[in-house]
């Protein structure tokens, strides 16, 4: 185990935390913990903005050293010109956090530290880190398609490649290494988001904070415990709740001992009319960060959070802090241009949230504006027939104007990305939409949440006539349009926007009670009063997570990463279980404190819960409620991790720990770990000629994945990225490469500037007979059964005696020249 490594990894983390602190505080003055959550993730944005377009000119120490000035620049000029509020509790908290969740991580990857290409994409990730390392200047180039720059969001790798430059660290440990870091980043932001969140509607900042971080870094869906249920129930019960469900029975019902990781992050059928179609993939951080996968969704994720506690902190500032808030949605703004670098499906969520968060603001949109740009609104008032309809159009339209003036900015930002990396998609419309059982299954751990949250509060303003006949036109709905998530999703959507809008109507109450105005009162005044704080922004990212899973059920981008709609429901569900992940952290905090709208709702629950379990008076429902959902969301956790530990995983060797990616290839390629490596040691982006990738997560172009050297035709997730006959067209080349004759392979050696041919166990299989002893300028190197030939470009001839038997043949064929 490199524990040294681990040690260096730390401190350097640790010291780029105490180097955000600063800027966290000035940024977030309102928050409990003044930002601390998120100083790692403010030192790494400052670090990738700077080094991204420094990259531009050159890569490596030039752009890291660039980032790290900056950084430091900032952070010693605010301590000197700024008097900083740096709570000193919040803050070793924030460290320890970070550092325990930071330690679980690297254990968790000690025992299977492999990159192996089955179960998920690991060639890929680690294959872009070690292009970025060889880069002089960024875009890299994409080593599954030598010669072009990468069509890929890569700015997670960049920073995991400046990371190892800062830490002196080789790839094949780093890989690792960075992987705990975004996990421990993604933990703490959530517990340190979650806590303030917590104390801005009244409950302890500590209960809101472990429970955030929980939903966010360890809880899982409800697949697993639904089936323990199903498995502990008699044989007969289980059969007909199966029945009554609609579901297959077979293969849902298994033992403990039988359980897979895998099978929780699948649990939406791709197409609910035929059973036996392709699963979409619905995954949660915990599942994502032990299957090991260093991917753009995951590590765009502590940046997601950092978006949402800058918008919380313009939510808390107050309106006359007119140049606060301005400079709070510019940081936005340029965050989610460094964000689209990362993980491009996160960049339109900035923008929403950050729309969500100006609508439901006390401070009015338009205040934004400039002075010149109020008082004309201002003047054209009148024009505004006042209604709450009207008042309710202005706030959703202002912000909107907004939000679409500032998206340049985040374009800007990352404008090169756009020009030169990213890869077109068009929109599609939802063939079949997600059956009920799925939903309730991947979401049913938070709505389980949400329902009393929201609901409890909303009861006191609405009748239930109208709740009722909401209710029922919504699973009329659902029915007809075969829309489950119009039942289920709809519901919590309008249910935060109406709390949220009853909040300020109960604020704008309480300020004319205030002023000694009586005003036009929406409600009795003791409905509203204090609300606000009993509410708040949580209810904002509750309606953020609603409306991206309504989103995904009617339109979905077309692309070639997967079947239908199975990138964007991949891509789009960890970010809203990462924004429903904080808001029931502190819901929950709340919940546990059974507030008097919630009490008021169900005035015997408590005390029938109570008699019915033998619990006193001060353990009742909330508890058992509290407790069961913890215990249920935990189980899966339970079960994979000790799988894990156990050497029950697919690669898990705890007997010997390391963090090597190289021990899949050690174990089960040990003939090619030679030759891998030799390539791996050589310097600069030599293209290396290697057989296709087109049977993807299958053993092929090792070379190019694990070195992160350039090959012809990689992976066929390049069809993906450019267009299948382009792709395919490089597949022919490589074919031809290999195969002759003679002169046309000599054609594409020089077509792509071949540095290395590389022969293994894949080449030989696919090739029965290669012409490379037939040409000159190759010098042949052995590495065991493993062949490299090392192609001298000025050298290159068929020999003599080659040269005239494939003359003979062609002239007695007639064969005609292959494409080029």
């Amino acid at each position: 185990m490199e524990y040294w490594l681990v040690i260096r990894w730390l401190v350097v983390y640790l010291f780029l935390f105490a180097a955000g602190l600063p800027i966290a505080a000035v940024i977030c003055p309102r928050l409990a913990d003044r930002g601390a959550g998120i100083a790692l993730p403010v030192s790494l944005a400052v670090i990738g903005i700077v080094g991204y377009w420094v990259g531009r000119l050159s890569f490596g120490w030039v752009a890291l050293g660039a980032g790290l000035f900056v950084l430091g620049g900032l952070s010693v000029s605010i301590y000197l010109r700024t008097p900083v509020d740096i709570e000193r509790r919040p803050a070793i908290e924030a460290a320890v956090v970070f550092t325990l969740a930071f330690l679980f991580l690297v254990a968790v990857r000690a025992v299977d530290p492999a990159v192996h290409p089955s179960g998920g994409e690991k060639f890929l990730d680690y294959g872009l880190l070690g292009s970025l390392l060889r880069a002089p200047t960024l875009p890299p180039e994409d080593m599954w398609f030598a010669g072009e720059p990468v069509k890929y969001y890569y700015g997670g790798h960049m920073l995991s490649a400046l990371l190892t430059e800062l830490t002196f660290t080789e790839a094949r440990y780093a890989y690792n290494l960075a992987l705990a870091g975004f996990y421990a980043m993604l933990v703490t932001a959530a517990y340190g988001l979650a806590g303030s969140l917590g104390t801005s509607i009244g409950t302890a900042r500590s209960t809101a904070s472990a429970l955030g971080a929980f939903f966010v870094g360890v809880a899982s869906n409800l697949q697993t415990p639904f089936r323990a249920l199903l498995w502990a129930l008699p044989d007969e019960i289980a059969r007909t709740i199966v029945n009554a469900l609609g579901i297959e029975r077979e293969g849902l019902i298994v033992a403990l001992s039988e359980f897979s990781y895998w099978n929780a992050s699948r649990v939406i059928p791709g197409q609910p009319s035929d059973p036996d179609s392709y699963s979409i993939a619905t995954e949660f951080p915990l599942f994502s960060w032990l299957n090991g996968d260093l991917h753009a969704h995951m590590m765009s994720t502590p940046f997601l959070v950092l978006v949402a506690t800058l918008c919380f902190s313009y939510y808390r500032t107050p309106a006359d802090e007119r140049m606060r808030r301005r400079l709070l949605v510019g940081a936005t703004a340029v965050l989610a241009g460094f964000i689209a670098v990362i993980n491009t499906w996160s960049f339109p969520t900035v923008f929403g949230l950050l729309w969500l968060t100006l609508v439901f603001s006390p401070a009015a949109p338009l205040s934004l504006l400039p002075d010149r740009a109020v008082k004309w609104v201002r003047s054209h008032h009148e024009l505004w027939v006042q209604t709450r309809f009207t008042h309710e159009l202005r706030r959703i339209a202002g912000a909107l104007v907004l939000v679409i003036t500032l998206a340049p900015i985040g374009i800007v930002v990352s404008l090169p990305f756009w020009l030169d990396a990213a890869s077109g998609r068009t929109i599609a419309l939802v063939p079949e939409r997600s059956p009920l059982l799925g939903l309730l299954l991947v979401h049913g751990g938070f709505l389980l949440v949400f329902v009393p949250y929201l609901f409890g509060r909303l009861r006191p303003f609405f009748q239930k006539r109208t709740i009722a006949a909401l209710s029922i036109s919504l699973l009329v709905g659902a029915v007809v349009f075969q829309f489950a998530a119009l039942a289920v999703i709809t519901p919590i959507a309008l249910g935060a926007w109406a709390l949220l809008r009853i909040n300020e109507r109960s604020e704008d109450h309480e300020h004319e009670l205030e002023n000694g105005d009586d005003g036009d009162s929406t409600g009795p005044p003791s409905a509203g009063v204090g609300l606000r704080s009993h509410i708040g922004y949580p209810a904002v990212l509750i309606l953020a997570g609603a409306g991206l899973l309504l989103l995904v059920e009617v339109i979905y981008l077309h692309e070639q990463a997967g079947p239908s709609r199975y990138n964007t429901v991949f891509k789009t569900y960890l970010q809203v279980w990462i924004l429903w992940g904080l808001s029931a952290g502190a819901a929950l905090a709340r919940f546990a404190h059974w507030p008097h709208a919630v009490r008021s709702s169900f005035p015997d629950a408590e005390r029938v819960v109570s008699s019915s379990f033998g619990f006193g008076a001060e353990v009742g429902l909330r508890q058992v409620f509290v407790a069961l959902l913890i215990i249920s969301t935990s189980l899966y956790g339970s079960l994979a991790l000790s799988n894990h530990f156990t050497a029950n995983g697919t690669y898990a060797n705890p007997d010997d720990p390391t963090l090597d990616v190289f021990t899949y290839t050690e174990t089960y390629h040990s003939e090619e770990v030679a030759a891998i490596q030799w390539l791996d040691r050589r310097p600069g982006r030599p293209v290396v000629a290697a057989a296709p990738g087109t049977d993807i997560y299958q053993w092929t172009n090792a070379v190019s994945s694990l070195t992160g050297l350039p090959t012809i035709a990689g992976w066929s997730h390049e069809v993906g990225y450019r267009n299948s006959s382009v792709y395919h067209d490089r597949v022919e080349d490589v074919d031809t490469l290999y195969q002759g004759p003679p002169d046309r392979t000599i054609q594409m050696l020089r077509h792509y500037d071949v540095r290395y041919i590389y022969v293994g166990p894949r080449e030989r299989e696919q090739y029965d007979r290669m012409p490379f002893d037939q040409i000159a300028g190759l010098n042949e190197m052995r590495f065991g059964d493993v062949r490299i030939y090392e192609v001298d470009q000025r050298k290159l001839a068929v020999n003599s005696q080659s040269r005239n038997n494939v003359t003979t043949n062609a002239l007695g064929t007639g064969s005609a020249p292959a494409r080029l």
